[in-house]
């Protein structure tokens, strides 16, 4: 024990002693201090390099700006299967629309709905548009028709 205390002792006479601050001057003013700070060093007043111009891109406005979100470099195109694809919630969209319990209610009265519409064979709610066919003029409609437009001119009063 004797031993391991004498070791000590002569490891710590061997440290350096820690350097001494700087003293200041007390005849330099501060104002003189912060002007030689702000000078080029001497030698280096033609070697200035200055950076270019640097513009920040306005993030897309549809998201909020993640900067640790990965953002993957192919985009797909949209095909068939996107029409009836769709992601699934976020946990966050989950608990702003009322939780798993009342999404997985919704789901199951849609699920519902559908089986009883399909059930009864009614219409859809989004039907697509069907083009009724130009009327058809008679013979004698077309005759007066032909003859207006060659005594007034048609293409005049854009009929």
């Amino acid at each position: 024990m004797l031993a391991g205390m004498m070791l000590a002792g002569s490891t710590q006479a061997q440290q350096v002693p820690p350097e001494q601050p700087p003293t200041v001057d007390a005849a330099i003013e501060p104002a003189d201090v912060m002007a030689d700070e702000s000078r080029p060093p001497a030698g280096t007043e033609g070697n200035v390099t200055t950076l270019e111009e640097v513009r920040a891109l306005k993030p897309e406005d549809d998201q909020p700006l993640d900067l640790y979100r990965f953002k993957n470099p192919v985009q797909a195109e949209s095909n068939r299967f996107s029409k009836s694809w769709s992601e699934p919630p976020t946990p966050e969209q989950i608990s702003q629309g009322g939780g798993y319990l009342l999404m997985g209610i919704s789901y199951g009265l849609m699920a519902a709905a559908k089986g009883l519409h399909k059930l009864t064979n009614g219409r859809d709610q989004i039907q697509s548009a069907i083009a009724r066919p130009p009327p058809g003029l008679t013979e004698q409609q077309q005759q007066r028709a032909d003859q207006y437009c060659e005594s007034d001119d048609c293409a005049a009063d854009g009929r």
